[in-house]
């Protein structure tokens, strides 16, 4: 008798569990979703924002190319001689 009652209130107490975990497990992890977005949305408003001093470099020169360069449609030509046995 004794063990017939506390598989009983096993149940009962296994089943409560598992409905409130349903029911809260979902809410639970969506904050956590929103924690997690809005950590990843300050972050990158950090990134995109410039420092000050960045915005002010100049570059003025620019290397003159050289002119004795390949085309890219030309590649390197190695000579080789087949050899038959």
């Amino acid at each position: 008798m004794l063990l017939i009652r506390f598989l009983i209130i096993a149940i009962c107490v296994l089943y409560i569990v598992r409905s409130l975990a349903r029911i809260f497990l979902p809410m639970l992890f969506q904050n956590m979703v929103n924690k997690a977005q809005q950590q990843q949305n300050t972050h990158q408003y950090k990134q995109q924002r410039p420092n000050q001093t960045e915005s002010k470099i100049k570059v003025d020169f620019v290397p003159p190319s050289p002119k004795n360069t390949i085309p890219d449609n030309e590649g390197d030509f190695v000579d080789y001689e087949e050899i038959k046995k």
